[in-house]
């Protein structure tokens, strides 16, 4: 019974700083559209950063606050302008499919260097624990994309669960802030916890509106 009564209340909390971020977003993307600057800037930009973020992790032992707290502080930045720019693309009427293609793998080549990094940290200091729950959330975090992706291909919806990009980085980054006390393996184990449980939830949702009779003919 409390299981069932938490799932909406989390569900509440997620639409509530989900409303919130679109809406600062939009003010964000309302000045950007007076700009010169193209949604295939920020693209480039955003996964640059996450890059730039990921090759600065493992020079840790050059001085772990000013390193972790400088690379939380790229992965931030080049993850919003991950988000914004296709919300400026939307704005200024310049969607296409391939925006959207290369929006969407851009964000998980960003996601996936900035883990390996933490793998490769986590493999210097001996914690193979660590090392195997950062591949648990590379891979849960591929799925989490992957299963919405094909879910809507399918003509259904499926964005439920709370392990969403924004929650990765979110947790991802808090992770890099309290590494230099010892947060970010725990950081990773909520990731991949999180990301695990919204492909469940995920897959789940989509055999509900199969049941329930939604579209689904090219099921395999």
């Amino acid at each position: 019974m409390l299981e069932m009564n938490a799932t909406p209340r989390l569900s509440r909390v997620k639409h509530g700083y989900t409303s919130g971020a679109r809406s600062l977003a939009s003010r964000s993307v309302t000045r950007l559209a007076r700009t010169r600057i193209t949604p295939n800037v920020l693209t480039t930009t955003g996964v640059s950063l996450c890059l730039a973020a990921a090759v600065l992790v493992p020079f840790e032992q050059h001085g772990k606050l000013l390193v972790f707290w400088l690379a939380a502080g790229i992965f931030v930045v080049g993850s919003l302008l991950d988000i914004l720019d296709g919300a400026l693309a939307r704005m200024g009427g310049k969607t296409t499919p391939f925006g959207a293609f290369i929006d969407s793998t851009t964000d998980r080549v960003g996601e996936g260097a900035m883990l390996a990094a933490i793998a490769l940290v986590f493999s210097r200091h001996g914690r193979d624990w660590a090392v195997v729950l950062a591949v648990a959330a590379v891979v849960g975090s591929f799925l989490v994309s992957y299963t919405r992706a094909r879910a809507e291909a399918l003509g259904l919806k499926g964005d439920v669960g709370l392990g969403s990009r924004a929650e990765r980085v979110v947790l991802i980054t808090a992770g890099l802030v309290f590494a230099p006390w010892g947060g970010l393996p725990w950081a990773i184990v909520a990731l991949a916890a999180t990301a695990w449980l919204t492909v469940v939830q995920r897959i789940l949702h989509v055999r509900k509106q199969l049941s329930g009779g939604t579209s689904g003919n090219n099921q395999r």
